[in-house]
């Protein structure tokens, strides 16, 4: 853009944060206004919950998997050029037991569990486990090298980034998204500002977006202090279709991840105790050696219980423009569990959406 134009992003998820990066990148006056920053733990703030990792789901042809193709490239240079970014490589171990076909997880984790899926093409290393090497229960399994984000230094990295481009940031709670304009130190009237909504779960209730389209993916997880020597990823369980066994390892001490759950629909915020041991049961016996010889369960040394709220939505993430009560608003929330993965790709769209808004804005000046 040869004029520097003025955005307030609302939410400061990895898919705030991220657009305002590449916004500010571009050279654009950015403001972001939000609830919930870096450093807080709130049932309203799903980053700080994920995994977080590159474990491709969309299909092929997709543009979810053109976003995911995008934030490979990015990710995988910020893991080799960037550790102060607080992503480091890991194997990827995926078990398919055909008795899961059609589960809800399956269903979930269907690309992720092809023979030959498109991002095999992209990622390290890939290659099919022999079957005599996979566990009795397995029919077939792959491993590849893929990438593990510890939040905790992953979002404040990104705010860092922002900072150091001049993005101002402020504390607030919005009513409705036309009240982003306010919170941009430039503002002088709502058609100068671009808004982009990053608000996730939260546009199921703001108004001006009201999305029904959105619920939640209840995801429960157990943090432990242990190492998992990959990531570990099981087409379903024996204890429910809403329950996932997932296993990874953050980076830079961030702690082991054991998940965990899928549970549509569910706005529970509070951990429960016999998910939370069923958990830990599968997680020692599809990688006992999270835990001494012998030890079981009770090796397991638990940092904290988790939930967080994936803001699935039905029909697909969002990503698009429109205009609400005089503003310009282009919206990006709805990736549900593959936020981290799809980041890049997604928050570059809404910034081409972004500059196509203010160039019409100028054509009609």
């Amino acid at each position: 853009m040869s004029e520097k134009s003025k955005v307030a992003v609302v939410g400061a998820g990895v898919a705030g944060l991220t657009t305002a990066l590449l916004l500010s990148k571009r050279g654009h006056s950015v403001a972001v206004v939000a609830k919930h920053m870096p450093g807080d733990y709130d049932i309203e703030y799903t980053s700080p919950w994920a995994g977080a990792s590159y474990l491709p789901v969309s299909a092929p042809g997709t543009r979810e998997a053109e976003w995911d193709q995008i934030t490979f490239a990015e990710l995988y240079r910020l893991t080799t050029q960037v550790p102060e970014a607080g992503i480091h490589f890991q194997d990827v171990i995926t078990y398919r037991r055909e008795k899961d076909k059609g589960s809800v997880t399956a269903d979930w984790f269907s690309e992720l569990l092809k023979e030959r899926p498109w991002f095999a093409n992209i990622v390290p290393e890939f290659r099919t486990i022999p079957k005599a090497d996979l566990p009795p229960s397995v029919d077939f399994g792959t491993r590849w090298k893929s990438m593990c984000i510890n939040p905790a230094i992953y979002l404040p990295y990104l705010l860092s980034q922002c900072l150091k481009r001049q993005v101002r940031f402020r504390r607030g709670t919005l009513t409705h998204i036309c009240e982003a304009v306010n919170f941009h130190p430039e503002y002088t009237s709502c058609s100068d500002i671009a808004v982009v909504n990053c608000t996730g779960l939260g546009s199921y209730t703001l108004s001006g977006v009201t999305d029904s389209s959105l619920t939640p993916a209840r995801g429960q997880i157990v943090l432990v202090r242990n190492t998992a020597p990959a990531i570990i990823e099981v087409s379903g369980t024996d204890d429910g279709e809403d329950e996932v066994t997932y296993i990874m390892t953050r980076a830079a001490g961030g702690g082991t991840v054991l998940g965990g759950t899928y549970q549509k629909g569910n706005w529970s915020s509070a951990p429960d105790e016999a998910t939370a041991e069923r958990i830990k049961k599968r997680a020692v016996e599809w990688c006992p050696e999270l835990v001494g010889k012998g030890e079981g369960v009770e090796g397991l040394d638990v940092i904290r219980h988790g939930v967080g709220l994936r803001p699935l939505r039905v029909g697909g993430a969002r990503v698009e423009r429109e205009v609400i009560g005089g503003a310009r608003v282009v919206h990006n929330y709805g990736a549900g569990g593959f936020g981290y993965q799809a980041s890049y790709g997604m928050a570059e769209e809404a910034v081409r959406l972004v500059e196509e808004s203010l160039e019409e804005v100028k054509a009609r000046l």
